[in-house]
């Protein structure tokens, strides 16, 4: 029998309060339109609380966008078997691509782009914290497989980004434009797992 997740500390169960409250804020009414102070009012807590947790609203905007790579569970542990590259990338293509065309992340990146004129900040902390920690986790995970000789991707950080944007397929974009997905929504899975066995094919060495 699986052992039971230990109960978050009353520290820890404000921490997701305020996450909580933040995202739904920062997709609702963009991060330049967001205070701290509604944060705190949403989250149910005061505002030195939400300093305690977050120094400041980039620090929080950051937590926030990390927060999400983490329920979709895209983190280092996702790619840790470099030796079976096929099920750690097939893995990982799968949750990237449902990361990239949920809700949430289509409406803050509408945001982003919305307001890259006025707020270009908001913008590069979003790909620092979204691509960016993407792109590091894949080209340190191909430095990994490289080694035990059965691949070779050359640019790792152009592979990276090579690989990313196939996943991104029709559906992402469809969804960008708020137009009709049809049945991509239940072809989206195939697809990813598919750009992933491409992928690998096009880099493997026999």
């Amino acid at each position: 029998m699986a052992a039971k997740e230990a109960p978050m500390s009353r520290s820890e169960q404000k921490r997701a309060q305020i996450l909580e409250a933040a995202i739904a804020l920062f997709c609702g009414q963009g991060f330049p339109n967001t205070s701290m102070d509604e944060v705190a009012k949403k989250a149910g807590v005061s505002k030195q609380t939400v300093y305690a947790h977050f120094g400041s609203k980039d620090d929080l905007f950051v937590a926030s966008i990390e927060s999400k790579c983490v329920v979709y569970q895209l983190t280092d542990v996702l790619l840790a078997d470099a030796a079976q590259p096929e099920k750690a990338l097939t893995q990982f293509a799968v949750h990237f691509g449902e990361l990239i065309v949920s809700d949430d992340a289509i409406t803050v990146y509408r945001a982003c782009v919305s307001q890259v004129e006025s707020h270009p900040d908001t913008a590069q902390l979003y790909f620092d914290a979204g691509p960016e920690h993407m792109l590091g986790l894949l080209v340190e995970f191909f430095t990994r497989v490289e080694t035990h000789g059965r691949y070779l991707f050359g640019n790792k950080r152009q592979a990276a980004i090579r690989f990313c944007l196939m996943l991104f397929g029709e559906l992402r974009l469809r969804k960008e434009l708020g137009l009709d997905t049809g049945e991509l929504e239940q072809e989206h899975r195939q697809y990813c797992i598919q750009s992933a066995e491409l992928f690998l094919r096009a880099h493997r060495l026999d």
